[in-house]
């Protein structure tokens, strides 16, 4: 018979600066050769290695053998919603070079949470779809009124008729046969407020992509083309300028 979930276990690995760092590193879904994760961390491979063994034990990340490299993921979209609810209630970091100050506004305005898009594009993307009925809040759900107590749940918003039918223009298709959620609720660390998760998010952010709307920077950093800036405010109303 298994007891109560042990947390501390968890907060433990994760309550480590080297340890810390690499995931945060990792929250964009993309898997990182370990010497890129060392650079992330500030520490050397040598030193890095034993904390990637112990996260990988801990079931927090995987590891993927390409000829003599390995590479290293989050094991589950899980871990990333545990990163990024640590990220909201966690302090800033002391900004101390134009480097980190550029840093720090760009990936409040537009970044990756794992495979799905975050910061202020994402919160206006989320409020766009809101607005013109995409998507709407289940009123089936007792949490609807609580944002932090409905975070992850998959029961936030649904799909609208409508919305099925508008995404399917816009060149969306979701994978009906999928297990996970077609939308979770994820309150944006920087933002306190509601950016889309699960299947819908996913498609969404690779749609962008595709049309070149978007492109991804260093550090999970989301850069906006010329192209996007006209797509996202034609489509979906959002003055990218203004984000800034």
């Amino acid at each position: 018979m298994d007891g109560d979930a042990d947390i501390a276990l968890v907060a433990a690995l994760m309550g480590e600066s080297c340890r810390a760092a690499v995931l945060m590193a990792l929250l964009d879904g993309r898997a990182l050769a370990a010497s890129s994760l060392a650079s992330e961390a500030g520490v050397a491979p040598s030193t890095l290695s034993g904390h990637l063994a112990r996260l990988v034990d801990g079931g927090l990340i995987s590891v993927e053998r390409s000829g003599r490299h390995r590479y290293y993921r989050l094991a589950t979209p899980e871990v990333a919603q545990v990163v990024e609810a640590l990220a909201r209630v966690a302090p800033s970091r002391p900004v101390r070079s134009l480097r980190q100050a550029t840093h720090a506004r760009a990936i409040r305005q537009a970044r990756t949470c794992y495979d799905h898009l975050a910061g202020r594009l994402g919160v206006a993307i989320c409020d766009s779809l809101l607005a013109v009925g995409v998507i709407q809040i289940d009123n089936s759900s007792a949490m609807t009124s609580d944002p932090i107590v409905g975070f992850g749940r998959s029961d936030q918003y649904v799909v609208t008729e409508y919305g099925k039918k508008w995404l399917k223009e816009f060149g969306v298709e979701l994978d009906q046969a999928s297990r996970r959620p077609t939308i979770l609720y994820c309150l944006d660390w920087s933002e306190q407020r509601p950016h889309l998760g699960g299947l819908l998010g996913a498609a969404l952010f690779n749609r962008f992509i595709v049309l070149g709307w978007l492109k991804q920077a260093e550090r999970r950093v989301i850069q906006i083309t010329n192209d996007g800036q006209a797509g996202l405010s034609r489509e979906f109303g959002v003055d990218t300028v203004a984000l800034r």
